[in-house]
C-alpha cells in the first residue's frame, strides 16, 4: 500500500497501487479501476477516524472488508472470518461506523451539442443501512477530494436510502437512481454462458417466420424479441429489452444457452459483417461480447442432442377429481405437477409443520450458517432453531395464500382420447411418423389432431364429472381459470416453460368444458410434441391434468425466482417482476415489468427497472413485495428438497385486498 500527497504514488514491491488521501483524477481513477457491468469503477474506503480516505487498487483488493481489516485494523484472515458477520454489521450497519465503503464508477451522457460528457456516480454497497445524514457526509468528503470538473452523483443502493433522502432536495445532494443510470444501458446480461455458432439476424417477425423452419444446433439467433416457439439452439441475442423472467430467457437457463440483450447489434453487424458469420458470444453480468470468427469452428454437436429424459410411467386408472388442498408431491402421476406443487403449498400454510429453515441452515463459507440473518428477518434475533422452523412457517402463511380449486387426473384425459376412434387413428400416425424421425410430418399432424379435438364431443360421464366438480363455481356464473397440469414438464432437463396452454376468461358450463379441451389438446401443439420427442420423451407416456380455479382479480402480478439470474454465485437476492394484472405479461413480453432484487440475508431490496410503466412503485408496495421474496426464500427450504439451493419459480397475483396468492409453484431451470 502506498502512502500518497498531491496524488502521487507509486506501486510497493507487492505491486499494490492503493492510494491513501490523495485527490481523485481522471488519471489516477483509470490507473486503479476495474470494469463491473461493462463500466470502470474503484472501491473507496473514507476512515472517518484518522479523517483520510483509501483508494484501492481493484486488482489486489476485490472486497473492501478484507481491505480494511487485513490492511487497516491488522487482523488476520482467519480472524475475518470467524468474525465475518459482526464485522460485516460494524461497517455497513452500525450507525457510528468509522468507516464509510462505496464505489465509484465511471459513466458518460451527451450535452446538448452532442459531445460525450463524463460523469461519476458514488454508491454504497446493496446492504447498506447508511442513513441520509451519513450518506451526505459521505458524498460531502468525495465531492471535495474528486476533480471538480467532474459531475459526481449519488446513487441510492437500496429503497431504504431512498427512503432517506426522500427529504433532501437534488441540489443539495446530487443523484441518480439504478433505473436512470441502467435502464437503456446498451449490452445487459440475461442469462451467462458461451457459445460459438452461426449467427442469425432477423429484423423482422416476417424474416424469423420464413427462415425458422432452417435454424439448427449451431445457430445463434438474434432479433428484437425472440418468439416463444424458438427451437432449442446455440444461444440467443435481444435487440430489445426484455426480462430475464420471460420465457424464452426461461429456456435460455434450462438449455445452458447463452442470453443477451445487445442493443447495438445493428451497428456490430455492419462494422463486422457478422450477418450469417461465424462468430464466438460470451455473456457474463459484467461484460458481454460478441467477435467474429476468421473460419467455422470444429464443434461438437451438444450433448442434448442424443439427451434422453426419462418419464415415469402416468397413472391413468380411475382417480377422481380431487381438490387442490388434498393433493401431496406425490401425486404428480396422476394429476400433473402443477396441481401437485399447489397441493403441497396448501399442506405447508394448512399444516405449518414444514422445516422452512433449509436454506439458511445451509453452511455458507466462512460461515457455518445463516440462521442469525434469519432471526433478524423474522423479527426473533437469537431465537434457537425451533422458535425460527415456528417463525418461518407462520411468516410465510400471513403472507401468502394458495388458490383454491380443483384438479382433473390424467384418467378424464385418458378416457377422452379413447372416446374417438378417429383420434386413436390421428394419434397413432403421429406416433408413427415420430418413431421414424419424419420431421416434415409432424406439424401438420399435430394441426390435425389439435383441430380434431375441439371438434370431438366430450363423452357425457366426463363432462358430468367436471361440471358436477365444481357447481358452486358455475352456479352464478363467476370468471374462472382452466390451467395445465402435465407429467411433462418441470424434469430436470425439461422444464417446458410456456409450451402448454392455460385459459383465464371462463364463464359458465360450456365455456368451461372447452377450456379443458383446449388445455387437453396444447399437449398436441407441434411445438410441445417437437421438444419432447426432442429430447426422448414418449407420446404414450405423456397426459395432461388440469387445474379449475375461480378467478381472482389482481392489482399486480408477477413472477419471483428465488435466486438471481443473472449471477448465480449470488445466494441473497431473490428476483422478482411485476405488472399490472396478470402475471403471463410479465413472461411472454407483452410489456416490460418492473424488476427487483431483494436481499434476503441482510434485508432491503432495490429497484433494477421500472418497465413500461417509466415510473416505480409505492414504498408501501415495494415493502409488501420483500415480504413475498422472504415467503418464496422460505418456501424453497420445502420444495427444493434434493438441494436448498435448487431455486423455485413461482408466479403469483397481489389481490385487490392487497393478499398475494401463488398459482404456480415450480423448479427454476439453471
Amino acid at each position: 500500500m502506498t502512502l500518497a500527497q498531491g496524488g502521487t504514488r507509486a506501486p510497493d514491491a507487492a505491486g499494490d497501487g492503493t492510494v491513501v488521501g490523495a485527490n481523485l483524477s481522471l488519471p489516477l481513477f483509470r490507473t486503479l479501476s476495474g470494469v463491473l457491468a461493462g463500466h470502470p469503477y474503484l472501491k473507496v474506503v473514507v476512515d472517518r477516524a484518522e479523517d483520510t480516505w483509501h483508494l484501492l487498487d481493484t486488482r489486489v483488493h476485490p472486497f473492501h472488508v478484507d481491505y480494511i481489516a487485513t490492511r487497516v485494523l491488522g487482523m488476520t484472515p482467519q480472524q475475518l472470518d470467524a468474525e465475518l458477520d459482526a464485522f460485516n454489521a460494524s461497517v455497513y450497519m452500525a450507525p457510528d461506523r468509522r468507516f464509510l465503503l462505496g464505489v465509484i464508477s465511471l459513466h458518460s451522457d451527451e450535452d446538448t451539442d452532442g459531445a460525450e460528457r463524463p460523469f461519476l456516480v458514488l454508491e454504497t454497497t446493496e446492504a447498506d443501512t447508511m442513513q441520509g445524514s451519513l450518506l451526505q457526509d459521505f458524498y460531502d468528503y468525495v465531492r471535495v477530494r474528486v476533480d471538480g470538473r467532474l459531475p459526481l452523483l449519488l446513487k441510492p443502493a437500496n429503497h431504504g436510502q431512498e427512503h432517506e433522502l426522500a427529504t433532501v432536495s437534488d441540489a443539495r445532494l446530487p443523484r441518480i437512481l439504478s433505473q436512470e443510470l441502467f435502464g437503456n444501458r446498451t449490452r445487459t446480461c440475461l442469462n451467462p454462458g458461451v457459445a460459438q455458432g452461426r449467427l442469425r439476424y432477423f429484423r423482422s417477425p416476417q424474416e424469423y417466420s420464413a427462415g425458422a423452419a432452417a435454424l439448427g444446433w449451431s445457430d445463434i439467433v438474434a432479433m428484437a424479441g425472440l418468439p416463444d416457439d424458438v427451437p432449442r439452439v446455440a444461444g440467443f441475442i435481444n435487440t430489445a429489452a426484455t426480462t430475464p423472467l420471460s420465457h424464452t430467457n426461461v429456456l435460455a437457463s434450462g438449455w445452458d444457452i447463452p442470453n443477451a440483450i445487445i442493443r447495438d447489434l445493428d451497428d456490430l453487424v455492419d462494422r463486422h459483417g457478422l450477418d450469417d458469420a461465424w462468430v464466438d458470444y460470451r455473456v457474463r453480468e459484467d461484460t458481454i461480447t460478441l467477435e467474429r470468427l476468421s473460419r467455422a469452428p470444429a464443434l461438437e454437436r451438444p450433448v442434448w442432442d442424443t439427451q434422453r429424459i426419462h418419464l415415469g410411467a402416468p397413472l391413468i386408472g380411475d382417480a377422481p377429481i380431487m381438490e387442490l388442498r388434498r393433493l401431496r408431491s406425490d401425486d404428480r402421476d396422476s394429476y400433473g405437477t402443477k396441481a401437485a406443487h399447489l397441493g403441497e403449498l396448501h399442506h405447508v400454510l394448512d399444516s405449518r409443520t414444514a422445516d422452512l429453515t433449509a436454506f439458511y441452515a445451509r453452511p455458507r463459507p466462512p460461515r457455518p450458517d445463516l440462521l442469525a440473518h434469519l432471526g433478524s428477518r423474522l423479527d426473533e434475533p437469537g431465537a434457537p432453531l425451533e422458535r425460527l422452523r415456528s417463525s418461518a412457517a407462520e411468516r410465510v402463511a400471513q403472507t401468502v395464500r394458495a388458490p383454491r380449486g380443483v384438479a382433473l387426473p390424467f384418467h378424464l384425459h385418458h378416457l377422452y382420447l379413447t372416446s374417438s376412434p378417429a383420434l386413436q387413428q390421428g394419434i397413432g400416425k403421429l406416433k408413427m411418423a415420430l418413431e421414424l424421425d419424419a420431421l416434415d410430418m409432424i406439424d401438420s399432424l399435430s394441426l390435425d389432431l389439435q383441430h380434431l379435438m375441439r371438434n370431438t364431443p366430450m363423452p357425457h360421464e366426463v363432462a358430468r364429472a367436471i361440471t358436477g366438480a365444481v357447481p358452486q363455481l358455475l352456479a352464478d356464473g363467476r370468471r374462472l381459470v382452466v390451467r395445465s397440469s402435465s407429467n411433462a414438464e418441470d424434469l430436470p432437463g425439461f422444464s417446458a416453460a410456456g409450451i402448454y396452454d392455460s385459459v383465464t376468461t371462463v364463464h359458465g358450463a360450456r365455456q368451461l368444458l372447452d377450456a379443458v379441451v383446449h388445455v387437453w389438446a396444447s399437449l398436441l401443439s407441434p411445438r410441445s410434441v417437437r421438444m419432447r420427442h426432442q429430447v426422448g420423451i414418449s407420446l404414450d407416456d405423456t397426459y395432461m391434468g388440469v387445474i379449475i380455479q375461480e378467478y381472482a382479480s389482481a392489482d399486480l402480478g408477477g413472477v419471483l425466482v428465488t435466486c438471481n439470474p443473472t449471477r448465480r454465485e449470488d445466494f441473497r437476492n431473490v428476483y422478482l417482476n411485476c405488472t399490472p394484472g396478470s402475471p403471463e405479461r410479465v413472461v411472454d413480453g407483452t410489456v416490460l415489468p418492473h424488476q427487483y432484487l431483494y436481499n434476503t440475508v441482510e434485508g432491503g431490496g432495490r429497484t433494477v427497472a421500472v418497465g413500461s410503466s417509466g415510473t416505480d412503485l409505492a414504498a408501501g408496495t415495494r415493502a409488501a413485495l420483500a415480504r413475498l421474496a422472504l415467503a418464496g426464500r422460505l418456501l424453497q427450504s420445502h420444495f427444493s428438497k434434493g438441494d436448498p439451493d435448487d431455486a423455485l419459480d413461482i408466479e403469483w397475483l397481489m389481490t385487490d385486498e392487497g393478499a398475494f396468492q401463488l398459482v404456480q409453484v415450480r423448479p427454476y431451470a439453471r
